[in-house]
């Protein structure tokens, strides 16, 4: 394993860290509560073994089992190996005691004493003051830093540029941050000028989402065929990660694994990993495999599920990826099929009612209530004439 400067602290971070939002589930359904402890805790502390020494988790993921099924796989001395990032459930919390009732219910699930890095989970412009400022939530965040039950304090981050300067310039205790970031994000969110920003503050930068749920890693047609004829040395997922950990501001790269041969894979490719490491013709490739997605993919959805449940209950990430996959692969006709096939009336885009409610929890600021209809008259049923 390679190990990476966490900004100034003087302690070393393995190049990746082991996401714990999309673990194997027994359901086959993505990020579900039915976690497959047997499986995830093999992954967990096989990537242990292989060097990895941070582990991210979050107060909803696998609707709330995710933190759960992470005491449990770090049994067996496994915790005093790694440091833990768990996050504060922002939206959720509606006056100040709330943040300490979260956190220590966090610290039970967790079974720890002190969680080592907490953030305020998937802040915007609008959280960070609705929330954070009006609730004065900073203040009860320096006293969990005072009494010990949190070692490091830090933000994840979905919204613009201007957003995230504006968080990071707004409190001068930062420890790190977390950024989504990809060779598709160089100008989306953060971007590359965030991550350039927040380094030059002396911050830690954690990566979040570098496959984009896994779309650079299980390219389209019109991308494998620029792949086409290469030499195998590099597999897709592998080239995507080697761009971002080749930046110096980089700290460490989150990836939420389900299967076990992902964490192999990217344990290979985090041993091979570098800054300034990749040559220039890996790098005009990339350069054309971002033109090629950036012309082909009509909605920047990543499947992360924040959006979910919707109350009428309509599917919205597999309505998305049916989507997208269709579009991007020139399948429609393969996509209307996927369409009736594997999702349920109940839960095709057709019953999206317009409530918008999942709209205010997307990360990507994605207007889904437009899409919905727009994509069930892409992928309806066609009538014979």
């Amino acid at each position: 394993m390679q190990y990476r400067n966490f900004g100034r602290t003087g302690w070393k971070v393995s190049a990746l860290g082991f996401g714990c939002m999309r673990l194997p589930t027994t359901d086959g359904k993505p990020m579900s509560e039915k976690i497959d402890r047997k499986k995830a805790t093999h992954m967990i502390r096989y990537a242990i073994d292989h060097g990895v020494n941070y582990v991210d988790t979050a107060y909803p993921y696998h609707g709330g089992k995710s933190e759960t099924l992470l005491t449990s796989a770090l049994k067996d001395g496994y915790r005093d190996k790694v440091k833990i990032a768990t996050k504060s459930p922002v939206w959720l919390i509606k006056k100040q005691r709330d943040f300490d009732r979260y956190l220590d219910e966090q610290l039970k699930k967790l079974k720890t004493d002190q969680i080592d890095f907490y953030l305020f989970h998937a802040l915007n412009g609008k959280s960070w003051k609705d929330k954070v400022l009006k609730f004065g939530l900073l203040d009860r965040a320096e006293a969990a830093l005072e009494d010990g039950r949190i070692g490091r304090l830090g933000f994840s981050f979905h919204d613009s540029y201007k957003a995230f300067k504006e968080i990071i310039d707004g409190y001068d205790g930062w420890s790190f941050c977390q950024i989504q970031y990809n060779y598709l994000d160089t100008n989306y969110q953060a971007g590359t000028r965030g991550l350039r920003y927040a380094a030059s503050k002396g911050l830690p930068v954690v990566i979040m989402e570098p496959l984009l749920g896994g779309r650079l890693a299980t390219p389209p047609t019109p991308v494998r065929k620029l792949l086409a004829g290469r030499k195998a040395d590099r597999t897709p997922a592998d080239l995507a990660l080697q761009w971002i950990w080749n930046q110096p501001e980089v700290s460490v790269v989150l990836s939420g694994m389900s299967t076990f041969g992902q964490v192999r894979g990217n344990i290979r490719s985090a041993e091979s990993s570098g800054i300034d490491s990749l040559k220039k013709n890996d790098l005009r490739l990339i350069g054309r495999l971002q033109r090629k997605y950036r012309d082909m993919s009509p909605v920047p959805c990543t499947r992360c599920g924040y959006c979910m449940p919707c109350p009428n209950g309509v599917n919205i990430p597999s309505n998305f990826e049916i989507f997208i996959d269709g579009i991007v692969n020139d399948d429609l006709k393969g996509a209307r099929r996927a369409y009736g096939r594997f999702l349920g009336e109940k839960a095709r885009a057709s019953a999206c009612i317009g409530c918008r409610k999942c709209e205010k929890r997307c990360p990507q600021g994605i207007h889904i209530s437009e899409w919905m209809p727009k994509i069930h008259a892409a992928l309806k049923e066609r009538t014979p004439a």
